[in-house]
Formats: structure tokens, sequence, C-alpha cells
């Protein structure tokens, strides 16, 4: 007999939960009528239950003992929305053992411990949902896992932190620098207080681990990313890329040739004209590409309490399906086992164009000097550019290449580095051409 009530409990009655809550509780939602049952909001679990959300609560619904819920044999789906890697992952594996399915916003995790926690799901026999662990509003995961189940994914890459994204719009819009956009990005709560995670490329990268494996059936390889953020980047290295034709913005890569797969996360130069490369503020936007459907696109709210509430909700609402129907784990964690051995190609093997800006003494023969250099490492120049004439002192040159190796440019950077003609502090960032 199926069962007409499915109880929930939360938590974490945080920034995301508030949102959950706020949607489960609306008495404007058509949540109860697209269901047809009961989905029942029965416990929230918090350290502070006090504070003033802005939401009424049932009465009796709070509480700061998790064993309420971890250990109640009514709970049918408990949702994690503590954050972190500990508690979190003790957490989840508790409800997992005590039988319960599990619904997450946790990337990192995911990103980290998620072999673990999905090898105790399926010796248990339940689910974990993710869907808001990537994207927040945007439902990437169900696009992969089911939607686009038919194709076979050549790449997926995109803008999947909402705080680097914010900075750079705010240093290309404006002209200033990382540091004043990224203390203006605190104070509106856009960035956090330690911001590290969301800057210099981690939240991404666990972003990215997840988005892989469901793309190329590959165990999650989190410590095989290449992670480089956004924090040396400077109005001068926007302005150039401007003047070449291209914005820059952090993304997360994932391209498969059938042999191996590149995961990276950095800085990248996009075309004015790409789609992605006119994704400003807080906004993600996420491109997959798969050989029947050819290039997708995905666009809107990262983060946010309701926009990730409503992914976390999508969750708890399939789960609460699936246990009606009686066909738990209908669709796999991944949309398939994760058992494709590609290997993660090492970033020196990877191919990609370049942008270099070097600060050189204004002197006769210094392009030569370091075209040459270029040229032994296989490199070819496309365009370069030159400004001003310091007598004496140092000057830009900023120069665009052809495709080339990384592991070629790395040893080129170097010696050109080396040279008396060059001054410290070169910069390098990675081209994209994208789709349209």
């Amino acid at each position: 007999m199926k069962k007409n009530i499915i109880n929930v409990a939360l938590v974490g009655f945080g920034t995301v939960g508030s949102g959950l809550v706020s949607i489960m509780l609306d008495p404007a939602s058509e949540l109860s009528k697209k269901l047809g049952f009961n989905l029942r909001l029965a416990k929230i679990v918090d350290k502070d239950i006090v504070r003033d959300r802005g939401i009424t609560l049932p009465e009796g619904i709070l509480t700061t003992d998790v064993s309420d819920v971890v250990q109640n044999p009514d709970i049918d789906i408990l949702v994690e929305l503590v954050g972190g890697t500990g508690f979190a992952k003790d957490l989840t594996i508790a409800a997992i053992k005590a039988g319960k399915h599990v619904v997450t916003a946790n990337k990192a995790l995911l990103a980290l411990e998620g072999s673990d926690i999905f090898t105790a799901a399926e010796q248990a026999g339940v689910e974990v949902g993710f869907e808001a662990s990537v994207a927040g509003g945007i439902p990437i995961i169900k696009v992969m896992k089911e939607g686009l189940v038919g194709n076979r994914i050549f790449s997926v890459y995109g803008i999947i932190n909402g705080t680097a994204n914010y900075i750079l719009s705010k240093m290309t819009s404006e002209g200033v620098s990382f540091s004043d956009v990224l203390s203006e990005a605190q104070k509106f709560g856009y960035a956090e207080a330690d911001p590290t995670f969301d800057v210099e490329g981690v939240d991404s990268a666990h972003k990215l681990a997840i988005l892989a494996s469901l793309a190329f059936g590959i165990p999650l390889s989190y410590d095989q990313l290449y992670t480089e953020g956004i924090s040396k980047i400077t109005p001068l290295d926007i302005a150039f890329a401007s003047e070449f034709g291209y914005r820059i913005k952090l993304l997360a890569i994932a391209k498969s040739d059938g042999q191996q797969v590149e995961l990276r996360v950095h800085p990248t130069m996009l075309p004015k004209t790409q789609m992605l490369a006119k994704v400003d503020g807080v906004y993600n936007a996420l491109y997959v590409e798969g050989d029947a459907v050819g290039a997708t696109m995905y666009y809107g709210r990262g983060a946010g309490d309701r926009p990730t509430g409503s992914a976390v909700l999508a969750d708890i609402v399939d789960i609460a399906r699936n246990i009606r129907s009686d066909a738990v784990n209908r669709v796999p964690a991944f949309g398939r086992p994760a058992d494709e051995a590609l290997p993660v190609k090492k970033m020196n093997d990877v191919s990609s164009r370049y942008y270099f800006r070097f600060s050189v003494h204004d002197k006769p023969g210094v392009l030569s000097k370091i075209a040459g250099v270029l040229g032994e490492h296989n490199i070819s120049i496309e365009s370069v550019i030159q400004k001003g004439r310091k007598e004496g002192g140092s000057v830009p040159l900023v120069i665009l290449t052809h495709e080339a190796l990384e592991d070629n440019v790395l040893k080129a950077m170097s010696e050109i580095s080396s040279l008396q003609v060059v001054d410290e502090g070169a910069i390098m960032i990675r081209v994209e051409a994208g789709e349209n």
C-alpha cells in the first residue's frame, strides 16, 4: 500500500534551509496539487532554535537534538544542510545506515567524501539526492542524469561560482581592482569573510568533480583537478583582453576525447560574442555538449536561499515519488555506474591558446628575444600589443598565441622570466574559443 505521508527532516536551518522551509510551507504553493500526497516537514534540527527566520512554523517542529531524526523510524528523508565535511559526513552515513534517504547541497562533502557516502547508500538501498550541490537553482544534475541520457557527453564547462563571477564582472565594468571589489562583495554578502574557496577556485573544483562523474562515468576525482583562482587578475589584463576581443571568466572545464579527461578550473579568456562571456553578476551558466543534442546551455541563479531551496525540494520530491512507487534507485546516483577507468590528463599535457603579459624594458629587440624563446618551444604568436614608451623604464608587452602545449608554455615562461630585459610578475591566462 502506498504511503500517503512522506516525512522529511531538515538538519541545518541556515540560509538554504530557510529557503527550503519557506517554499515547503508557502500557503500559496501548488506542491500538494502536483504531488497528490502529503509531503510533511516533520522536524527541523539546528543549534539555534530561537532566532526568528521570518517563517511561521508548526508547533514542536524545532529541536537541537539530531538523534530525534536520525533514530526516528517515521522519518523517510533527511536533508543535510549543515555544510562542511566532518559532522556532515557522520550525520549522512548515520542516516543512511538507519535506512533513511538523504538530500544534500554539500558539494565539498560529495567531492571529498562521496565515494564512502554513495557506497554506503548502495549497500543500504537508499538514495542520495544532490541537485543543489552544483549551480543552485539550475537543474543541471537532473539534465545530465536523465535529460541527456541518450548522449555521449564530450564536454561540460561553465561559470559555477557566483562570487568569482560577480568580482570579475565588476572589475570589467568599472575598471577597479580585485581587492576593492572583494571588499564590496563581502559588504553585500556575496562573498564570505574568508573568500578563499570562492576566489581561488576550490568551490568550482568541488562542483566540477561532481559534474565530471555525471558526464563521463568516472569516479569522483577532485584530487586530480587543476585549480587556479582569480586573485592575480588585474584591471590591466581585463583591458588588454578586451582589446583582443575577449572577456575573462573563472571557468570550470571538463572534456573527454574517449581516452582521457581534462579537469581544470582557472581564469579563462572567452570571445565577447560567446554567450558565457555575457553572463555577469552572481549568475551561473553551463554548456553541455553531447553527440546527439549538440551544444546546450543552462543559465540561472547559482546560489541564494530560495533558488537553492528549490533544487533541494526537487530531490525530496523525486525520492518521495520513488518511495511511493516502490522504485527507489530507479536512476543510479550518477546516471550510470561510475566504472569508466578514463585517466585524468595531466595539466602539462593539456593544449590551449594563451595570453601572456610581460613587463619588459623599453629597448629595441626585446620582442624578438621573447618571440625567439617562444618559437624554440613550438609556440607561435597570433597577436601582439605593446603600449606606451618609457625611456629607461618598463612597458607591458602582451602576446596572444595559437594553440600550444602547456608543458612547452611553462618552460618558455620560465626561460623568458630569466631574461635581463624582462621584469618579474609575468601573467599567463588560458584562452578558450567555446561555442557561440
